[in-house]
């Protein structure tokens, strides 16, 4: 292949990734707003047990996602990336098929507990981008990515509340054929990353387990700092899924429709960050001083939320919060310029694994502060504590970036070597 396709090869293997976490995040926001309803159903009706049931799910997801990222990224490095993301589309859209037909809420369990095994393609994704992306490109190619969950998780619950009012179970149905979709089309065009010589020689177990990866990211001082910040931002973040939508109505009074027109918004913000800001801010800034710069955006805007009396003040810490997303891809391009591409994918695993533990221990923290604080035994009536608690961890987060958030020198070349030829 000779070096004036090189480029084509490269763009259109980035582009089948962006579908790829694309149709995963779709496929999943597909079943947001249909999911505690079938649960419900399976309760009885009883919306208090389905809160429960609600959160048990949500809490096994990240438990499983915890032990399973290390083990896919460990895959990719020694099998390549290409079957460790086929076969996870290709499982994803058998389990939601298994998800639509489940009769018995034990059986639904199970369908979410094999989707969060096998929605492998975050992790291999990153280090597919690292494979194939020049240093100096990895935050944009981050950030487009970045764009892909923010298009997901607008389409997603959007479409997914509009075919659940027909059925409960169309959803599962189309975020099945969603992924079985991709599947057959990557099996045709998606190239491999990872060169056989450049693969390891055998699967590691010590690294392919949560405290083996830990043990591999202290290994790259850098690198363990960084993921750090990985831990505590995406700690930070899970005040929105916690609370958001109990906070919005107890605070401002806003229904249904007005936090999904919100959370449209902020969706939507997230895009033209990720497309259209990350690698101008970048190229000009730096990775180090992009995200010291997103990490203040996101703290300043936290605090705007939980000081905001009105709906009308809420919102103007949008745009502030919106340019946190900024500080991922240039998280992410500095953790990939420290390691190899031979541990890439444990690296990438490792990561995952602590925003699964982020999910795990996010609802807790910021569901509990909700209570406590309008609660009759709070020290003071302060609705918007999660929030800033949320703003004081991006600033720990921000303490720790500034003293790791160092680049390591280029190599002698910048380009990236092209996927091999599709076997």
């Amino acid at each position: 292949m000779n070096a004036q396709t090189t480029p084509r090869v490269r763009t259109a293997a980035l582009a089948f990734i962006f579908v790829t976490v694309l149709i995963d995040v779709l496929s999943f926001g597909l079943i947001i707003p249909v999911l505690p309803h079938l649960i419900e159903d399976f309760v009885g009706g009883s919306t208090v047990n389905a809160a429960y049931w609600v959160g048990v799910f949500g809490t096994v997801f990240a438990a499983i996602q915890f032990f399973s990222s290390p083990v896919q990224g460990a895959l990719s490095d020694r099998f390549g990336r290409r079957p460790v993301i086929l076969l996870s589309c290709l499982g994803l859209g058998l389990d939601f098929c298994f998800m639509a037909l489940a009769n018995t809420l034990p059986w639904l369990l199970v369908g979410r507990i094999i989707s969060a095994v096998t929605s492998a393609s975050f992790t291999t994704a990153n280090a597919y981008v690292a494979d194939v992306t020049p240093h100096d490109q990895r935050a944009k190619s981050y950030g487009m990515l970045g764009a892909a969950f923010g298009v997901g998780f607008v389409v997603g619950p959007l479409l997914g509340g509009f075919l659940g009012d027909v059925d409960l179970r169309l959803p599962f149905w189309f975020a099945a054929g969603l992924a079985l979709l991709n599947f057959a089309y990557g099996l045709f065009v998606l190239p491999e990353s990872l060169p056989r010589e450049r693969r390891t020689s055998k699967f590691d177990w010590t690294h392919a387990n949560p405290l083996g990866s830990m043990k591999l990211l202290r290994s790259y001082p850098q690198v363990f700092g960084l993921a750090a910040v990985v831990f505590i931002a995406n700690l930070a973040h899970y005040v929105y899924p916690s609370i958001f939508v109990l906070f919005a109505d107890y605070r401002y009074g806003w229904g249904q429709k007005e936090v999904g027109y919100v959370l449209a918004l902020v969706g939507g913000l997230n895009i033209i960050v990720n497309v259209g800001l990350v690698g101008r801010v970048v190229k000009r800034l730096g990775e180090r001083r992009a995200l010291l710069g997103s990490l203040v955006c996101g703290a300043l805007g936290f605090a705007v939320y939980g000081a905001a009396g009105t709906g009308w003040m809420f919102l103007l810490g949008l745009p502030l919060s919106a340019l946190w997303a900024i500080s991922a891809p240039a998280t992410q391009a500095l953790i990939t310029r420290q390691v190899g591409p031979e541990v890439q994918g444990r690296i990438q695993g490792a990561l995952m694994s602590l925003v699964s533990m982020a999910g795990i221990v996010g609802p807790a923290i910021f569901a509990g502060s909700f209570g406590w604080f309008i609660g009759p035994h709070a020290p003071a009536h302060l609705p918007g504590a999660p929030f800033l608690i949320a703003a004081a961890l991006l600033g720990v987060a921000w303490l720790i970036a500034w003293r790791f958030a160092r680049a390591a020198p280029l190599p002698a070349a910048t380009s990236a070597p092209e996927p091999a030829p599709t076997r």
